[in-house]
């Protein structure tokens, strides 16, 4: 006898159906798992011959092969134990499911027949809508997150008994069907934009430092805060996802799939709208910011997606975990190899980073109470835990004053969060429609023939980059993000083309390149 059901499982983040193939013939008895499957998939054998005695059913006495295909593909978790009980329960002709070859079944099954919840579902079965299945069947726990998939029936199992009534649907709660509609991918429910207690209002003074902020926003660059300590750096920077756009659907889509796979997805009635903010202590590892593990799990530069990675005190962080962050920067994705399988992670991310300017913190901000005691070798030592190869990815290099009291009991010209991200939304429109019909969303994004075209400069702003290049000894990577920089400025101030202006300010944020001696850089 021979039957085949359908189920999924992660392969990184994303979902991968797989064909359960059971086939029972006469012999001692025995099932037999084939098809890379792991551990934790060797072990349901047992899970899944207790749940069908314990739910009335009969476990057949023969020998069982179950194969997971496609074989050459490595199968992890523990998402089809549902799929193998049924497959026997079919094969066996105890059960009747309608419809069962084009539904997806996954869950994880206790030892008297009830469903347990897994990690990933959301990723499942967006894959398997994409190959035409139309239904699946899960626990309750994970009903909402299938939901989100428009154009997919789901049907939510307590226990495996309740397949006895299928086709009476007497226990088995169909809780959304919905009609395939070719332009959504998933169900637009509760799509508001989230709202945020932190406000850029409360930051009295530090206008240079804000406008830095919304230059990071619009156009999604990476910036460093440095300055002495108690001068509102962190402060700032955890405002700055009160300022960014709001997610498309699609990167809304990506980001939910990414804490789902990584069973982080608090609430799963709804997609993730906010754009996520972490902050790693300074003690994790380099497997810690990228991601890895026996079985990879995506790390805080793939939760960081479409969001923010904040690095507080920076040159604490060790120089290993600092240099893995030179590739995600760069490619926007992590890719971490195994022996039997190679794992891709995205990890488009803003990094945002604070640091003083040595170990006391007060170099270049002496007063009579608070004196640097730092010698030039120890500040040398200090910095040189950030290599230039990671700094020259930072397009904004940003100086944090000490305020002085009236501009702390200024708070009448304070800019507030929502004034900020209207002149942000301004400039992320402009760039809407400039890369319509493009994969670039944002100027930080922009390479090659293409910034070429759009950052064409006048003989005057040549002139200026010109000097700036050679004058600073920059990098050709830190000349295209003074351009893309310079382009984000411009469209802050709702200008067509890069006007002198724009790129001297540019320019300007890249206060580290500077090759003078340490004791010469005046903070």
């Amino acid at each position: 006898m021979y039957g085949k059901v359908m189920s999924a499982c992660l392969q990184g983040i994303e979902g991968r159906t797989i064909e359960v193939e059971v086939d029972i013939s006469s012999g001692l008895p025995q099932i037999n798992l084939v098809g890379l499957p792991d551990s934790a998939i060797r072990e349901s054998v047992e899970r899944v011959r207790s749940s069908i005695k314990n739910c009335g059913f009969t476990f057949p006495m023969d020998r069982i092969t179950v194969n997971l295909a496609p074989a050459d593909l490595r199968k992890e978790g523990s998402s089809f134990d549902l799929a193998i009980a049924v497959g026997i329960l079919i094969t066996t002709g105890q059960v009747h499911v309608e419809g069962f070859a084009s539904t997806l079944f996954l869950g994880e099954l206790a030892l008297d027949g009830s469903l347990r919840p897994i990690p990933g579902v959301l990723s499942m079965v967006h894959a398997a809508k994409k190959t035409g299945i139309k239904r699946v069947c899960l626990s309750t726990a994970n009903a909402q997150e299938a939901a989100l998939i428009e154009g997919v029936e789901v049907c939510v199992i307590t226990n495996l008994s309740d397949f006895k009534n299928w086709n009476k649907c007497s226990h088995i709660e169909f809780i959304y069907q919905a009609p395939e509609h070719e332009s959504n991918e998933f169900s637009k429910s509760a799509i508001s934009p989230p709202g945020y207690v932190e406000d850029y209002a409360d930051v009295n003074g530090q206008h240079q430092v804000k406008r830095a902020m919304m230059i990071a926003a619009a156009g999604m660059h990476n910036l460093l805060l440095l300055g002495p300590p108690g001068t509102g750096k962190t402060m700032l920077i955890k405002r700055l996802p009160s300022i960014l756009p709001p997610l498309t659907d699609k990167e809304a889509l990506e980001v939910t799939k990414i804490y789902s796979a990584s069973g982080k997805l608090t609430d799963r009635s709804t997609l993730m709208r906010a754009r996520s903010f972490r902050a790693p202590h300074h003690s994790i590892s380099a497997a810690g910011l990228v991601g890895g593990g026996t079985i990879p799990k995506p790390g805080e530069v793939s939760l960081s997606h479409r969001g923010i990675l904040f690095l507080d005190e920076l040159p604490e962080f060790t120089r290993n975990a600092l240099e893995v962050l030179r590739q995600p920067l760069e490619d926007r994705y992590v890719m971490i190899a195994r022996a039997r399988a190679v794992y891709s992670f995205p990890s488009h991310f803003i990094l945002a980073a604070a640091m003083n300017p040595c170990p006391c913190g007060y170099y270049g901000a002496e007063t009579e109470a608070n004196a640097c005691i730092c010698s030039p070798a120890k500040i040398v030592h200090y910095r040189s835990k950030i290599s230039g190869p990671l700094l020259d990815r930072i397009d904004l290099h940003v100086e944090v004053p000490k305020p002085s009291y009236a501009q702390l009991k200024d708070n009448v010209s304070n800019l507030s969060s929502g004034e900020m991200r209207a002149t942000v939304m301004q400039a992320h429109i402009r760039q809407q429609q400039r890369y319509a019909g493009t994969e670039i969303q944002h100027n930080n994004e922009l390479s090659g023939r293409l910034m070429r075209e759009i950052c064409q400069l006048t003989p005057e702003c040549d002139q200026l980059l010109r000097t700036s290049f050679d004058a600073l000894g920059l990098s050709a990577r830190a000349h295209d993000r003074i351009l893309r920089l310079a382009l984000t400025i411009s469209d802050l101030d709702g200008c067509d083309r890069i006007l002198p202006a724009h790129l001297a300010e540019a320019i300007q944020y890249r206060n580290l390149d500077k090759n003078q001696r340490i004791d010469e850089i005046v903070i």
